[in-house]
């Protein structure tokens, strides 16, 4: 069975998520200690919140070096909704704030006006479907593996990713006409915007593809 730490730094749903990698067959360890971390097999960083709240909670722990250390070691890491945007060197909400730098890119705004510059609900809330960008041809081998392009998933959230590298866009999503990066990756880096967990069937699939990462 496969071992997953769970990150814990005092934000979000972590209790949700514990259950649906459980439910997909994860062995499931809540952990804020950083020896935890550097010698998982597997890696997951949840969150939901405000992005300094985030990294805040990750420094007072002594969390963000080890961290940083498992990403270098070629090993399965997922980052969802706040801890994707974690993945990122830096964020504009409520300021400038550093991020973990797993992959190049800032966290940004949605912007309040759609295309046709009416206004827009903030945060983007809502199921909304998954497309290939123009960088990929596939999902093969990746924890989109199997996934059809239109299938939904679950957001909630007023910031987005942009990775610097078209390269890293895994998916993205279509808000009323405004690309946002839905998933990304890097290696064996993955982060996701949407909340898996929350996702029904396509949600659970992509979470044993992360499980079964060696083998999709």
């Amino acid at each position: 069975m496969v071992r997953i730490t769970l990150v814990d730094y005092g934000m979000g749903n972590i209790l949700s998520v514990q259950r649906a990698f459980e439910y997909c067959g994860g062995q499931v360890r809540i952990s804020d200690n950083p020896r935890d971390i550097r010698n998982s097999d597997y890696l997951v960083l949840p969150g939901v919140g405000a992005f300094a709240d985030g990294m805040k909670g990750l420094s007072e722990r002594g969390l963000m070096e080890a961290i940083i250390n498992f990403a270098s070691k070629e090993r399965p890491f997922l980052g969802i909704c706040l801890g994707m945007q974690m993945m990122m060197g830096k964020s504009e909400e409520f300021g400038i704030h550093e991020g973990l730098g797993l992959i190049p890119g800032s966290v940004v705004k949605i912007p309040a006006q759609d295309m046709h510059g009416l206004r827009q609900k903030i945060p983007h809330i809502g199921w909304n479907a998954l497309a290939l960008p123009d960088s990929k041809e596939n999902w093969q081998g990746t924890i989109l593996a199997g996934i059809e392009i239109g299938e939904t998933v679950y957001f909630v959230h007023s910031f987005t990713a942009v990775p610097a590298n078209l390269s890293n866009r895994l998916a993205d999503t279509s808000y009323n006409g405004q690309i946002i990066s839905a998933a990304v990756q890097s290696g064996y880096l993955y982060g996701c915007q949407f909340h898996p967990e929350k996702s029904g069937m396509t949600g659970l699939r992509i979470i044993r593809n992360f499980i079964n990462l060696n083998s999709v």
